[in-house]
Formats: structure tokens, C-alpha cells, sequence
């Protein structure tokens, strides 16, 4: 039987420290900017008029995602006020392999927001006709409508097709008032952390989609410090100790300035305390917490993970500790190559090139690795390149731990020989 001292939280409103939490205007800090210029963008919605397209850089955890979500929620209570449906339909692409994937993900956001049927399968038809089906919905259950697609650069679909999927998308959404494929406005912001985004559009998809860009740096500690005293009454009055929010923006301004890994390490230290029954957090909750996350994020995962996902964060990794030259991008495809290697000294069953580079992706979303694409120019095709954010060996170390695994570092020298050569044979392509 628990009493009731030994239920007592730290928290008076963990919701405030989650990361998925829409949060009011009053709560944004450090970006009066961003937020006056998507809040002027959207306007006309309120008119009856099509909001122009929007594009948001800038690092992870920059407040891309929070801005565009607390304005839209606002303008879909205002435009019921006025009788008027606007939908948002956002989806983020970061888990979405293919064109299609994403168009069905679209159709069933809608279907949920609407309360219908999303009345086309996710596989088995084709994707002209998930379009229509899209259309089809926003036609019906919305007077105007914004896509909003997170991480799109991430959907890059096909290797051997030429234009990535997320040209495709953005084109046929962007256009698709203007064709009457949808009576009603239709807008587009797109979400990337990659600034040179727009380069690798299609023609085509450049002039249609044709953005109004908004961009998003880096917090610094300070604005870092006031986005925690924001959210300080997510603790009881008495449950903070003075040096607590410093050293939670402090930890996380040496991480590049991300927001989300500041909230999170917030969350964090006040679940150590209740787990600990302190009733107090303090600057030893922050350090524990810090040092929790530091050893978990690679630690947890990569023991999680499973055995072909090991495979090909080995093989990335190895690309980037044995080749002969300082390596700090690892191109897909030199990694694809190694973990068909590793694959075969295994014996071990063999996924596609897709496959491997979704897996390598999904671990971007636990910030082992980060990713950005790369194009061989007209005609060459586009691959992804793989950084690491934390030791590669100390990945590689993991991996091997799985006793499955343990003889894939075998003869370091062959393998650093094979790195080599597919590094060789890359760059003479």
C-alpha cells in the first residue's frame, strides 16, 4: 500500500515538459521574429484568402514545430468562431520511406481529424488514386487547408530515381488549388533542419511551390534560461532549487542550442527526484540526469536494437572509424557496400539498399547520427550522408557486445582494407 507522502511529484503540470506539447504564444521565447512572420503569413486565412507557402530551416529543436503548431491552432479556433473550417494536415517524414507512404499518411490524418474511413488502402493502389482520395476529403470537410510536412528532407523515396519524392510532393500539393484539384485555399510549410533544402527541387516544383522562407538559429544559454522559466510552473512552487534552470541551459546551449534537449533534460531531472523521493530538484538531479542521458541515448538503443539494424550501424560506423583518412561524412552508399560484406563474413540475411539506409536514418531520432542528403548532379542521382555525433567506436564496441555479433570486428585490418576500397571506388564514380 503506497501513502500518500510517497506519491507526492515534484511536477504540477508534467504536460508543460513534454515535448509534443502545443503551447500558447506567451510561452515562445527568443522567437518574436519567426513567430510575427508565420502569424503574417497566415492571416489571410482569417480573409478567405490562401496563405502563401512557407519553408522553416534551421537545426533540431529551434521551435519549428512550435511555432507553426501553436499559430495554426489558433487560427482553426478563430476560423470556427467564424463558421469556417481550416484543416491542418501535418505529417512528419522522418519514419516515411516512400512517395506513397507519405501521400496515405496525409489521406489518413485527415480521416482522423474528420472522424471518416480513410476509404483507400495503404497498399495495393496507386498512388494517383490516394491523391484523389486526399483531395477528395479536403474538399469536402475544409473551406482551406495547410500541409504541413516535418523533416521533409528526409523524404527522399527511391534511390535510382532521379527527382527525390519530396519534389514530387511538394509539387502536386503546392499546385493543387491552382488546378482545381482542391476548391478551397491550399498552403504548404515545409520543415527541414537542412539549409540548403531548395537546391535539389525540380525546376517545376521551385516555381510552384516558391516559399516565403523563414529561418530559425540556434538558441543561446540566455534564451535558453527564459524558455525554462517559462515552463517553471510545470514544478511545484517549492520543487526547484535556484541553480537548477542555469545548469539545464547551460547543458544544453553546449548542445548546439536545442530547445527540445533542454526541455527534455528539465523532465528528466524531476523524474530523478520522484524517483528518488527528493522533493526538491537540484543541481545533482540535473548532473545525474545529464550523465543518464549522455550513457542511455547510445547505450539503451543500440542494445535495442534489432540484429540487421545492428549490421548496418556497424557497417556505418566502420566506415567512419577504419578508413585511412579522417572520416566524419559516411556516404550511404560506401556503408551500403560494407554492410553487404559484413553480411556475407556472417552469413547473414541480406536487406536492400533502402532498407539499410531507412535503418540508419531512424537512428537520427535518438541523435546517434546525424543526416543530410547529398546529389552527383543532374542525371547522378541523390544519397544520404551519415555523421556521427558521439565516438563511432565506441558504437562499435556496443554492437559487438551482442554475443550474435561479436565477430564482426574480426580481422580489423581486412575490414579497414574494405573500407578503403569502397571509398575508392566511390569517389571515382
Amino acid at each position: 500500500m503506497l501513502h500518500a507522502d510517497e506519491t507526492a511529484s515534484v511536477f504540477a503540470d508534467r504536460d508543460l515538459v513534454e515535448p509534443d506539447t502545443i503551447i500558447n504564444e506567451e510561452r515562445i521565447v527568443g522567437r518574436d521574429d519567426q513567430l510575427e512572420s508565420v502569424v503574417s503569413f497566415l492571416r489571410p486565412a482569417l480573409q478567405g484568402n490562401r496563405p502563401p507557402n512557407m519553408l522553416l530551416y534551421g537545426p533540431a529543436g529551434t521551435g519549428k514545430s512550435l511555432i507553426v503548431g501553436a499559430v495554426t491552432e489558433q487560427i482553426v479556433e478563430l476560423c470556427e468562431s467564424r463558421g469556417e473550417q481550416f484543416g491542418v494536415v501535418e505529417i512528419n517524414c522522418q519514419p516515411i520511406n516512400t512517395l506513397d507512404q507519405a501521400v496515405y499518411e496525409l489521406v489518413k490524418t485527415v480521416a482522423d481529424d474528420v472522424g471518416v474511413d480513410p476509404g483507400v488502402p495503404e497498399t495495393g493502389v496507386s498512388t494517383r488514386r490516394k491523391y484523389r482520395r486526399l483531395y477528395d476529403l479536403v474538399d469536402e470537410h475544409y473551406d482551406s487547408v495547410i500541409f504541413v510536412v516535418d523533416e521533409i528532407d528526409l523524404l527522399v523515396g527511391r534511390q535510382d530515381q532521379e527527382e527525390p519524392a519530396y519534389s514530387k510532393l511538394l509539387y502536386q500539393l503546392s499546385r493543387a488549388s491552382n488546378t482545381n484539384e482542391i476548391g478551397g485555399g491550399v498552403s504548404v510549410a515545409a520543415l527541414t533542419n537542412d539549409p540548403k533544402f531548395m537546391e535539389d527541387l525540380d525546376g517545376r516544383t521551385e516555381s510552384s511551390f516558391n516559399p516565403r522562407d523563414i529561418h530559425f538559429p540556434d538558441y543561446d544559454a540566455n534564451q535558453l534560461r527564459e524558455i525554462l522559466r517559462n515552463r517553471r510552473d510545470a514544478f511545484r512552487d517549492d520543487a526547484l532549487s535556484g541553480d537548477v534552470i542555469p545548469l539545464v541551459a547551460a547543458f544544453a546551449a553546449q548542445s548546439h542550442g536545442d530547445a527540445r534537449k533542454a526541455i527534455d533534460l528539465f523532465r528528466g531531472a524531476g523524474d530523478l527526484a520522484d524517483e528518488r523521493a527528493d522533493d526538491c530538484v537540484t543541481e545533482e538531479h540535473v548532473r545525474d540526469s545529464q550523465d543518464e542521458v549522455d550513457k542511455d541515448r547510445s547505450l539503451k538503443l543500440i542494445e535495442g536494437l534489432t540484429t540487421q539494424k545492428k549490421i548496418s550501424l556497424f557497417a556505418t560506423a566502420a566506415v567512419a572509424h577504419y578508413s585511412s583518412e579522417t572520416m566524419t561524412d559516411v556516404p550511404s552508399p560506401v556503408g551500403f557496400q560494407v554492410y553487404q560484406w559484413l553480411t556475407d563474413q556472417l552469413d547473414a540475411d541480406q536487406m536492400t539498399r533502402e532498407t539499410f539506409v531507412k535503418y540508419v536514418k531512424e537512428l537520427s531520432t535518438y541523435g546517434l547520427i546525424s543526416t543530410t542528403r547529398e546529389s552527383r548532379g543532374r542525371g547522378g542521382g541523390m544519397y544520404m550522408v551519415f555523421s556521427f555525433t558521439g565516438d563511432p567506436e565506441g558504437m562499435l564496441e556496443r554492437v559487438v557486445e551482442d554475443t550474435r555479433l561479436e565477430d564482426l570486428r574480426g580481422d580489423e585490418d581486412l575490414l579497414a582494407s574494405v573500407v578503403d576500397a569502397q571509398l575508392e571506388q566511390f569517389e571515382e564514380k
